[in-house]
């Protein structure tokens, strides 16, 4: 296929992300999967991202584009909506049909022939290991792909911020003490660890982002109070009983999981919990998921040590744990989070920045201190 891009990030990544997706798909067929997407080849990698870039930075009735676009065949899209006519891929054609296709979960069909690219419908099925780009706003792409465990968030392998370009390193899981939700955000987890917890804390990671106000959630143990020690009484909004409804949900008969209506639940009880992080203050939950607080302030518990250094590192290439002060990564948010961690040990907290920013903390005992993941490149 011949292709003149004029995105010069795509250029530079595209041989890059076929390798990944070359690598996934040979492991997959090793282990015996099936509906596996066909590989996206270095050249139909750079197309894409190139026409998706110049159409993301281009507007219609005053609107960016939000899109989505799958590389695959119509016979693998399930039951696809086709056009009777192919439109050749070019940043116009997309631009005139983001606002029809902006909602979460549909994707325009992408396939190629001797011509070249062309669009030739939409979807909402699609194959494992499937390449898959995102525009949320201008100049923002996400390459990702389907996780071929259970429904979720799909995994990301890169994102490009115009002429900057983060790669996902899956290597970063290999540090000590890896909080299980990076480790299936970079989908390293085997089927049986592909788990509600893990999920749900996903989830609601990216309900937390998504309101755009910034917000800490702190997860600790539900069997002792001793997280009260690390909140400023009186607690301004504590809840009593602890509010159960995500709780409930989630101790349901798994064999209905895969229903539409209980992943419509879930989503309403974890758009729920995760609004009241947009609240000033921290919002506590257990570790079963029950609301025991939300407002909450946090201040150092008595007879602890202010945090004075963090472990703090990015999962992309280059992003390898430095030793800082917790100030460093932001303000009072980040830096109460820290402390709150650091003195209730078996509690992790969750910080989501107005600027789109996203961090986990959690404590490390091998390393005897905080480790601060920022995951935002993961969550987009």
């Amino acid at each position: 296929m011949s292709y003149l891009s004029t995105y010069q990030a795509a250029k530079h990544i595209a041989p890059k992300v076929e390798a990944i997706f070359a690598a996934h798909l040979a492991a997959a067929r090793e282990n015996g999967e099936e509906d596996l997407a066909p590989l996206p080849a270095a050249d139909v990698v750079e197309a894409i991202l190139d026409a998706t870039f110049w159409a993301s930075l281009r507007k219609e009735e005053g609107h960016s584009p939000k899109i989505s676009l799958a590389y695959l065949p119509p016979q693998q899209a399930g039951n696809p909506l086709l056009f009777k006519h192919h439109f050749k891929l070019n940043p116009g054609i997309l631009t005139k049909l983001a606002p029809g296709i902006e909602r979460p979960g549909i994707h325009l069909g992408i396939w190629s022939d001797e011509d070249g690219l062309y669009i030739w419908g939409t979807t909402v099925s699609i194959p494992n290991f499937c390449f898959v780009v995102d525009v949320s706003e201008p100049a923002l792409l996400v390459i990702k792909h389907r996780r071929i465990y259970g429904f979720g968030k799909f995994t990301n392998v890169a994102v490009l911020k115009g002429d900057q370009v983060k790669m996902v390193d899956s290597l970063s899981a290999g540090i000590p003490d890896c909080p299980p939700m990076l480790l299936s955000l970079l989908d390293l987890t085997a089927p049986s660890y592909w788990n509600d917890s893990v999920n749900v804390l996903i989830q609601l990671a990216v309900s937390m982002r998504a309101h755009g106000r910034g917000g800490t959630l702190l997860v600790v143990n539900n069997e002792s109070s001793n997280w009260l020690q690390s909140i400023i009484k009186p607690v301004q909004y504590y809840v009593q009983p602890s509010f159960n409804g995500l709780a409930k949900l989630l101790g349901q008969d798994r064999k209905d999981a895969s229903q539409i209506f209980w992943q419509t639940a879930l989503k309403r009880e974890i758009d729920h919990l995760a609004g009241l992080t947009a609240v000033d203050g921290a919002t506590v939950i257990g570790n079963n998921y029950e609301l025991l607080a939300f407002g909450a302030k946090i201040g150092r518990a008595k007879g602890k040590d202010n945090i004075d250094e963090i472990a703090f590192s990015e999962p992309i290439l280059g992003g390898e744990a430095v030793v800082i002060h917790p100030s460093r990564i932001g303000g009072t948010r980040h830096l109460s989070a820290a402390q709150f961690v650091h003195d209730q040990r078996d509690a992790t907290a969750l910080v989501a920045s107005q600027d789109g920013h996203f961090t986990i903390y959690a404590w490390s005992p091998s390393q005897e201190r905080v480790q601060a993941h920022r995951i935002d490149t993961l969550l987009l």
